[in-house]
């Protein structure tokens, strides 16, 4: 049976007031009335979004002519009975400067399909046409950056692009400014990166680097070099401004937000931390072209974007990929490995810094992600564990493990990727731990039961002396000590409130942390302590005013919650040594050194 054409329209109404415009039209509509839905969240950010929030009024016309339409739920509008072809049009509000929905004024426009484009009931498998018109009042030239193929639209110009369904349409978001835009071949395929927002990066490096990492990556799942990459083209599209981080996946391009300083400079060789937080961001990206938008959870498959699809995976699916993106760095040669076991230093203390991960496991963050992990509150570093960081963490030691077996987590990753990316079936929930189990040769149940359905830390320290390194711990320096690195000798025990303060020169507590001393004095969140031992107290100077005690001292707080005064004793701790960072062992063996290069994918 040929299917109808589900025909959209997108123009940007109004940049001033931030409102674009977009109809659907179906040629033939349920006789009964066509309902029309709009998704609830968007693939990749777990979190009901409500998108149907910035649709400021809906309209129908049938042959010129009005057709009366209702809304019958939060994200549904029915028209009433109509013969012929129906357009359904609505404006929607558009300024959310993140990369999940719709952004619009007179220097950029940018929106995701799920924010945008309605859904007519029971056409969702039908083929898709979009015309994107050109607004009329900008302040420049406009082009357009999307990897939604072109149905007679010019190369990255305005009008007609097309898609198989409506879940591919949705997944192709667009960008339409005057960007900056350079193009690099990895996998065989062209990728461009559309780079807005002003700037003097250096974006022809920035094509250099990533082409590296993106064909490592492609390598990697292909188990070959020079391999082809799962999509016939690629786009990266990049939002620069002052202070921001963000990115989201899709099944050939991504959508990222990153600080003007990230961008590599001109003249500028080294990879500087920023830029490397960049280069991250993008790998990270980059592999969820396989691992979730290919190699989905089973309740991935298919989407239902009306409400939540629960599943106790996102620890691979997120962790994984966090695991990996800064190690395709290192292999792809992009940053050195001194740079890359920093990195791994600052996801240790992330997690150590987090007692929450002593009462959640990562399945259980995975699965509670809709109203945890998305919805965090000043309780959550003592509630919820972050399955992108311990997730990192736990693929480290799975690929550590798996080592000792002559196997690795690239192994697995090939396997999900041939088995379930290559099938389009989605991944059971007890499938990773029964791959791995087959492809070591050995029973890992109890790896899963302890460090994934469990709450106990992975033994990284023994783990890593395998391959040469060697793991320190130590306590933080201060307020803002990122670890990651070496630090001062802390044989005599820091003092530490137990608490992490809120930006801002007042001492306002963000989070106390239980069982630390500021919890046990009585603190709570929002507290603001404005003086110590009758000292005035600043958020700059609290820390050196700390380093005058010892721990066990009991000293006078003096604080504000809410508008009232009060006064309580802090009996002072030792800091707990939650910094981690990480080192070659310079007297590592031939066979350990050799173990660390096939980890690495380096020369020793």
């Amino acid at each position: 049976m040929l299917r109808s054409t589900t025909r959209y329209r997108i123009a940007a109404l109004d940049p001033r007031a931030h409102l674009f415009e977009v109809s659907c039209t179906v040629d033939d509509p349920d006789r009964d009335g066509q309902r029309f839905r709009l998704p609830t969240w968007i693939p990749g950010s777990y979190l009901i979004r409500e998108f149907a929030r910035h649709f400021i009024d809906v309209r129908a016309q049938s042959a010129g002519e009005p057709v009366s339409i209702v809304k019958e739920t939060k994200d549904v509008w029915r028209t009433s009975p109509c013969t012929g072809p129906i357009t359904v049009t609505a404006r929607i509000y558009a300024y959310d400067l993140s990369v999940r929905a719709a952004y619009l004024d007179r220097t950029r426009g940018f929106f995701n399909g799920t924010a945008m484009f309605l859904c007519p009931e029971g056409r969702a498998e039908n083929p898709c046409e979009v015309e994107i018109l050109a607004p009329a009042d900008t302040e420049t030239q406009w082009r357009i950056a999307t990897a939604l193929p072109r149905a007679g639209a010019p190369p990255y110009g305005f009008g007609l692009y097309r898609a198989a369904s409506y879940e591919e349409l949705i997944d192709h978001p667009v960008e339409m400014a005057d960007f900056s835009l350079v193009t690099f071949t990895a996998g065989s395929v062209p990728h461009d990166i559309a780079v807005s927002g002003r700037h003097r990066g250096d974006v022809e490096r920035l094509a250099r680097d990533l082409a590296r990492v993106c064909q490592w990556q492609c390598d990697l799942f292909a188990g070959a070099p020079d391999a082809r990459a799962p999509f016939d083209r690629y786009v990266f599209l990049v939002n620069v401004v002052g202070d921001g981080y963000g990115g989201l996946e899709h099944r050939s391009s991504t959508s990222l937000i990153c600080k003007r300083d990230e961008l590599p400079q001109p003249g500028i060789t080294a990879v500087s931390e920023d830029y490397r937080t960049l280069l991250g961001l993008a790998s990270h990206e980059y592999f969820h072209s396989w691992n979730v938008k290919r190699i989905k959870p089973a309740a991935f498959v298919p989407y239902d974007l009306s409400r939540e699809s629960y599943t106790t995976q996102l620890w691979a699916f997120e962790g994984f990929t966090s695991y990996y993106d800064d190690l395709a760095l290192v292999r792809s040669g992009v940053i050195d490995v001194k740079s890359y076991l920093e990195l791994v230093g600052r996801t240790i203390t992330t997690v150590l810094r987090n007692p929450g991960r002593e009462r959640q496991s990562v399945a259980e963050s995975s699965h509670d992600a809709w109203i945890k992990y998305y919805r965090q509150d000043e309780n959550t570093p003592n509630a919820v564990v972050s399955y992108y960081a311990k997730g990192a963490l736990i693929g480290l030691a799975l690929d550590l493990t798996l080592r000792r077996c002559g196997r690795s987590l690239d192994d697995i990753m090939r396997a999900l990727w041939q088995r379930y990316g290559q099938t389009a079936v989605g991944v059971p929930e007890e499938a990773i731990a029964a791959l791995a189990c087959e492809i070591a040769g050995v029973d890992l149940r109890e790896f899963f039961a302890r460090y994934v359905e469990g709450t106990d830390d992975p033994p990284l320290a023994e783990l890593l002396r395998d391959v040469g390194v060697s793991l320190h711990r130590r306590a933080a320096e201060g307020a803002k000590d990122r670890g990651g690195s070496p630090g001062h000798d802390d044989a005599q025990p820091r003092c530490w409130l137990g608490a992490k303060l809120a930006p801002g020169a007042d001492v306002k507590l963000a989070h106390v942390y239980i069982g630390g001393p500021a919890h046990e004095a009585g603190l709570a969140p929002n507290d603001v302590i404005i003086a110590l031992d009758g000292l005035k107290v600043t958020s700059d100077a609290i820390d050196k005013m700390l380093t005058t005690h010892r721990a066990g001292d009991a000293i006078a707080v003096h604080a504000f919650r809410r508008d009232e005064l009060f006064t309580t004793r802090l009996a002072l701790a030792p800091a707990p040594r939650d910094t981690a960072w990480l080192e070659l062992d310079a007297e590592a063996g031939t066979i350990t050194r050799a173990a660390r290069a096939s980890w690495l994918d380096v020369a020793e």
